[in-house]
């Protein structure tokens, strides 16, 4: 049955932008924004356990080039597929029904993969995964922002990307416990980081189950008498947990009410209608990835080439590095609501490229240790993953709703393929070489786009702090507020 539209007026965005912070926020935080860790877990467990993967007795037949090349391209892949098929149902079916089933996607390719015996069955799952947890960022980002108030959604959606990082170092730590053959034999140890991945999964999926969908979507689609009743349970429940009595609000939106938008329509609003914001997000998610890209993909290369390091003992300063791209968006997160976004993003980016640059010439110059390469790399990336974070920010909140899912997906998608084809093609290649002037040169490469990221946010940057998201971008089903 089809529902009847109409043109409504709808107060629902200012009820939920005045709520005080309470519990029901962090139930949110914690059954969403967790997602995140389960991709950096992934990354760093499957880029961990590749040797032994390889090694005859772990129950599979896989080389390492198909560990390290087939199968981590077959998971950017995914990603980008998963997140431009998710996005695009998530903004047309909800999101409540999107974040569901991308976990589930995730959830079932992971406890499989832990079951693999053939090298074909773990590309399969590979490419599964990443399509899930594609899907998941595109559900994910859209549903936090539409449901967290306007003064506190910069900080809480830079937290939320930056503990990619906290699942980066869960993974290090897990795949030195897991592959430790005096506990494991070879053939399980492995298999035991998939099964760690299910089982955060599965504690995430009973919190998330109680998750209501967004208001905000709800009424667009047709049904403002269930966006009503979910934002009176919200009120409710924060006025409860804060032991705040709750303002009315007198500022609404009228809104004609549509089913679904068409591929064109959003496309021409994202590269039309915003065409410096559209601008914005590229150069933001194309600094950051080639910016991690220097750094990141050739890491171990680089301790073990340069600076005589053993290949089983650089996983400890990349949980150093994985640390200090947490504690960035943790300690610097505020300022994103406080001081703004234009100076924030811009100082992120500036800054961290700038470090890029100084560390690319004390290492050209040969006075780095491993130590104190590991010391710039964490300054550099302490800002760099603030800036990262930022570019989700930056594409979840200046786009219309009705395209901030597909939006999300699409940048994401770039940003992916981006890192995953740049890594490979470029930096892998100059780092390789041996030559500190190759590998500084990859640094420099990084910083400059990382800097010149920078310099266009100062120019199209959108001033969205403390603003609502109807403010920051009027929906295109809006027809004229009223106040």
């Amino acid at each position: 049955m089809t529902r009847e539209l109409k043109t409504i007026e709808t107060d629902v965005p200012a009820r939920l932008d005045r709520l005080p912070w309470a519990r029901w926020h962090w139930r949110v935080l914690i059954g969403l924004g967790t997602v995140w860790i389960l991709d950096g877990l992934e990354v760093t467990v499957v880029g961990n356990i590749t040797t032994r993967l390889t090694e005859s007795g772990s129950g599979i037949d896989i080389t390492q080039t198909e560990v390290s090349g087939t199968a981590a391209a077959l998971y950017v892949l995914g990603a980008c597929i998963g997140a431009l098929v998710f996005g695009h149902l998530t903004d047309r079916l909800g999101r409540k029904k999107l974040f569901m089933i991308t976990l589930a996607v995730y959830l079932g390719a992971t406890a499989l993969t832990g079951l693999t015996t053939e090298a074909w069955m773990f590309f399969a799952l590979r490419f599964i995964t990443g399509a899930g947890i594609g899907g998941e960022y595109a559900a994910i980002n859209s549903a936090v922002d539409e449901l967290i108030p306007a003064k506190y959604r910069g900080r809480v959606d830079i937290v939320i990307n930056g503990t990619y990082w906290l699942g980066a170092v869960g993974g290090s730590l897990l795949s030195l416990v897991a592959l430790n053959e005096n506990l494991f034999p070879g053939d399980v140890g492995w298999r035991l980081t998939f099964a760690l991945g299910l089982v955060l999964g599965l504690l995430i999926l009973l919190v998330r189950r109680t998750i209501p969908e967004s208001p905000r979507w709800l009424f667009i689609h047709g049904h403002e008498d269930q966006a009503d009743q979910v934002v009176k349970e919200i009120e409710e429940k924060v006025s409860r947990e804060s032991g705040k009595e709750l303002t009315e609000v007198s500022s609404k939106i009228k809104i004609k009410q549509r089913h679904a938008i068409g591929f064109g329509e959003i496309a021409r609003t994202i590269f039309t209608t915003y065409p410096k914001r559209a601008t914005l997000g590229f150069a933001l998610f194309i600094g950051q990835a080639f910016l991690y890209n220097a750094i990141t993909f050739g890491y171990a290369t680089i301790l073990s080439t340069f600076f005589g390091v053993a290949s089983g003992q650089t996983g400890y300063y990349y949980a150093v590095i994985a640390a200090f791209n947490f504690l960035g968006p943790l300690l610097l997160s505020p300022l994103f609501d406080t001081w703004g976004r234009k100076p924030m993003i811009s100082g992120t980016y500036i800054l961290s490229g700038c470090l890029l640059l100084a560390t690319a010439a004390l290492f050209n110059a040969g006075a780095l240790t491993a130590v104190t390469m590991t010391a710039c790399w964490a300054a550099v990336l302490f800002f760099a993953s603030t800036g990262a974070s930022s570019a989700y920010l930056t594409v979840s909140e200046v786009f219309p709703m009705e395209t901030r899912a597909l939006a999300i997906a699409f940048f994401y998608a770039l940003g992916t393929a981006a890192g995953g084809i740049s890594g490979p093609l470029l930096f892998s290649k100059m780092v390789e070489t041996g030559h500190t002037g190759d590998t500084a040169l990859a640094f420099i490469i990084g910083a400059v786009l990382m800097i010149a990221a920078g310099g266009i946010a100062l120019l199209f940057g959108v001033k969205a702090e403390r603003k609502s998201l109807e403010d920051v971008a009027a929906p295109l089903t809006q027809e004229k507020p009223t106040v």
